[in-house]
């Protein structure tokens, strides 16, 4: 006879182990919100926000700023009197070149460090497709044929050729060229082209292949709207070429809203009659005009701007801060009066209800 031997596992269960956290035994703290602790804390914090807030408004106003809108500027080559738009001609014909040209002045001396910023409104660059499309192994230098998928459809050319840098990101490149003149020095202003990008980005997100530029990107194509390769974007300075050009590194930081500034130059304050900064005077800014942005009912702007303590122009945070404080304030003081009222009245009550007994 055969016998039959029993497993002696135990099944398993899902019954949690007896411990104090998985049967919630641990010790818990919930604050009694009180008359006593509520209204200090109003108090607090509009005390310490609206001086915080007035002095991130002395900063923001301590910035100087001149902003020009060159998206409808015409076109030096007029005929007969007759002015075209920029942006009509490059509408009709994408790889014709237009220049114009925009006077304006400077109405106070911009001091200390200038920074000169091109601006994009209505432009998406926060879209979950167009922050994909890129291939990070690519920007590091590392070429193959293969390239990530999500560059497409930015990935290859019609002859199935790769593409370098590939994606939608890199595709729509600013391509705009500024340049300022200087009515009262006589000459153009000197423009930094480096120094621009994160020192992070330049040094770890973004490297060049091994060898000459040239020869490492060979059997590559430039992207569809580009009119020259990634080795030609600085043909003067190697450290500023390929992936590591600066222009390309700030432009690939996607904005995370639709109307956003980015660094395009700095002022070289090393050079005679800049060394204090850009004076008070007339200026006149020449465009090479490329960048379309009709397409998508955007505009164009350049900005030149000083910085502060706190970085740029930017009055919300003062604002927001100052706003807090009142609101903290008034809520303190609205409050504080219910309460004295409040306590008074049941306390009324109560020394009637001890008349009345006795």
């Amino acid at each position: 006879m055969t016998s039959i031997t029993e497993p002696t596992t135990l099944p398993k269960t899902k019954k949690p182990s007896d411990s104090a956290f998985k049967q919630q035994r641990l010790p818990a703290w919930q604050p009694i919100l009180t008359a006593g602790t509520v209204l200090p804390t109003f108090f607090v914090i509009g005390i310490a926000f609206i001086p915080v807030g007035i002095g991130l408004l002395y900063f923001s106003d301590e910035v100087k700023e001149q902003t020009i809108d060159y998206t409808n500027c015409n076109s030096n080559n007029t005929v007969a009197g007759n002015s075209t738009k920029c942006a009509d001609i490059i509408a009709l014909n994408p790889s014709a070149d237009c220049y114009c040209e925009i006077d304006f002045k400077l109405p106070i001396d911009f001091g200390g460090k200038v920074y000169m910023y091109y601006g994009l409104t209505n432009f998406y660059q926060n879209h979950r497709r167009y922050v994909k499309s890129r291939d990070d192994n690519q920007l590091l230098g590392q070429l193959s044929s293969s390239v990530s998928s999500d560059c497409a459809p930015f990935a290859y050319n019609d002859s199935q050729v790769p593409i370098a840098p590939c994606g939608a990101i890199a595709n729509s490149l600013f391509s705009d060229e500024l340049t300022l003149w200087s009515e009262k020095h006589g000459k153009f202003v000197p423009l930094l082209k480096t120094g621009i990008a994160w020192p992070s980005d330049k040094s770890i997100k973004f490297r060049n292949p091994p060898g000459h530029l040239e020869t490492a990107f060979l059997g590559f194509d430039k992207p569809k709207n580009w009119v020259k390769h990634i080795y030609q974007l600085d043909t003067e300075n190697r450290e500023n070429n390929g992936f590591q050009n600066e222009d390309l590194i700030v432009w690939m930081r996607t904005a995370a809203l639709p109307t956003f500034r980015k660094l395009y130059r700095r002022i070289d304050y090393s050079q005679n009659g800049f060394t204090d900064g850009l004076l008070a005077g007339n200026y006149k800014l020449y465009v090479k005009y490329s960048y379309p942005v009709s397409a998508f009912e955007g505009t164009k702007r350049m900005i030149l701007s000083t910085t502060s303590l706190l970085g740029g122009k930017n009055p919300f945070l003062g604002i927001a801060y100052i706003v807090v404080g009142c609101v903290c304030l008034v809520l303190g003081i609205a409050l504080l009066i219910i309460h004295i009222k409040c306590s008074k009245s049941s306390d009324m009550r109560v020394l009637l209800k001890e008349e009345w007994c006795n």
